[in-house]
């Protein structure tokens, strides 16, 4: 697990040449994946939402309410409420991953991939019981700085998506950034909305 911060990210940069072709067509390919993630989601998934790109997904996927409500007044987290949000987080970055060109490889609903994500069952009884009601509050900060991060990362998508068509590979100065920004995105996730931690998430792209 990465020190410093209990959530982390890491996509494993491709050792091979990009298919250009299924790259050129990759909003068409993703199609099918994107309408399981969106019935997944409850029909509300936002693309280019609130933090950029599709980052951020928000909906009626994810267990929260009820979990706030748990610990606040049980103090508890249910363990398959950890373990849905866990496996629907793994495979919306797996999604995102695809959609950022990052790998050619489907996305699976179940398997890793190249997607690896470090995200710990808390012990509730060591979280505040009063702090999820605000923490998306305290979230607006980064909130705000990954609005910018994803206009930049969308311009950064682009640029690959010519540098594969014409090399097959992916910059990795440019695949090191948009790992940066979803690995941000993540640890807020995983702070306001996932409540899986209360430390407050760093304001860095690096592990």
């Amino acid at each position: 697990m990465s020190e410093g911060y209990p959530v982390n990210l890491t996509i494993d940069y491709p050792d091979r040449k990009l298919n250009r072709l299924t790259t050129f067509f990759r909003v068409f390919v993703a199609i099918p994946i994107i309408i399981v993630f969106f019935l997944l989601m409850g029909g509300n998934y936002q693309y280019a939402a609130k933090d950029g790109f599709g980052t951020w997904v928000s909906g009626m996927g994810f267990v929260m309410i009820p979990v706030v409500l748990m610990l606040l007044f049980r103090k508890k987290y249910p363990k398959w409420w950890y373990d849905w949000n866990l496996e629907l987080t793994k495979f919306s970055y797996r999604v995102n991953a695809f959609l950022y060109l990052m790998t050619d490889v489907y996305p699976s609903t179940d398997e890793e991939q190249v997607v690896h994500i470090e995200l710990p069952y808390p012990e509730a009884a060591a979280l505040n019981r009063w702090l999820p009601l605000v923490k998306w509050f305290l979230a607006i900060p980064h909130c705000i700085v990954l609005v910018f991060l994803g206009i930049a990362e969308l311009v950064v998508v682009i640029i690959a998506w010519f540098a594969i068509l014409f090399t097959g590979n992916y910059p990795k100065s440019f695949f090191d950034f948009i790992i940066g920004v979803s690995r941000w995105s993540l640890r807020v996730t995983a702070y306001a909305c996932l409540l899986v931690t209360d430390k407050y998430p760093p304001f860095r792209l690096g592990v």
